[in-house]
């Protein structure tokens, strides 16, 4: 995911690429790791480089555990971030939306969008599930990806059944009705119990990018929702946007929706 970051901000009008950091490839020019030309520049393998370069916006694809302190490390040095890491726990939210205020407790300070996924249709799709969880019965998400994923569910997976579980709420129905299972003949074969009552069922495997379908069940009918991913690039356009939009948006922004004003 770096490196489709990488190309997409140094093809964009405007943004200037000025650093890059992974210390796996550390000492490598970003031109040769992502097939551009121009003045691009190494591969650091500190934060530091950073700040050194004067970044204004941090992009991050990483892992929780390596993505927090980092970002506390930004927002310390007063830089914006767009993070696409998933698998924070509520705990390092809270400590996200602590660091990215101003030195009161509120903005402004520097800003952060943190969002589960980047690419537009499926940040659609999420809308129109949370639009549909109210005139139903019962629904589920099965989240579909590679399999080198870390975390599951995904990110995306959560926070949609978080948005139908909200929109319930909201329209006086509350948390979808159980099913009549009462014996699961494989342990977990029913999913992972989600927020509002919605299972969600996670897969991994090979030849698989991201994907997601939210099925939706009344008496006589279903609704299915899907969107698929099968290309890292279709995260670009919303990663360039949430870069343009982040100074713009005070303290920490949680989904890309909010930025395109969903």
């Amino acid at each position: 995911m770096g490196l489709e970051v990488c190309r997409a901000v140094a093809d964009a009008e405007g943004l200037q690429l000025v650093a890059a950091v992974d210390p796996a490839a550390a000492g490598k020019s970003v031109a040769e790791v992502a097939g551009r030309s121009g003045d691009l520049p190494v591969v650091a393998a500190e934060l530091g480089a950073l700040s050194d370069a004067g970044c204004e916006v941090v992009v991050d694809f990483t892992r929780a555990d390596v993505s927090l302190p980092a970002l506390l490390w930004c927002a310390a040095r007063g830089i914006h971030a767009v993070v696409g890491t998933t698998g924070f726990e509520p705990d390092a939210v809270g400590a996200l939306r602590t660091a990215f205020a101003g030195p009161d407790g509120t903005p402004p300070g520097p800003n952060c969008v943190l969002a589960p996924n980047f690419a537009i249709g499926a940040v659609l799709m999420m809308r129109f599930a949370e639009l549909a969880a109210p005139h139903f019965d019962g629904a589920e998400i099965v989240e579909l990806h590679h399999a080198g994923k870390r975390d599951a569910p995904s990110g995306t997976a959560v926070r949609t059944a978080e948005r139908m579980a909200e929109a319930r709420q909201g329209a006086g129905t509350g948390p979808f009705p159980p099913d009549a299972t009462d014996q699961e003949v494989v342990a977990g074969a029913r999913g992972g119990a989600g927020p509002g009552g919605v299972r969600l069922h996670a897969v991994r495997l090979p030849g698989l990018v991201a994907h997601q379908e939210v099925v939706l069940g009344s008496a006589g009918q279903t609704l299915s929702i899907r969107h698929d991913s099968t290309d890292r690039a279709s995260f670009m356009d919303g990663v360039v946007l949430a870069v343009r939009r982040v100074a713009e948006l005070p303290g920490l922004t949680v989904g890309l929706d909010v930025v395109l004003g969903l």
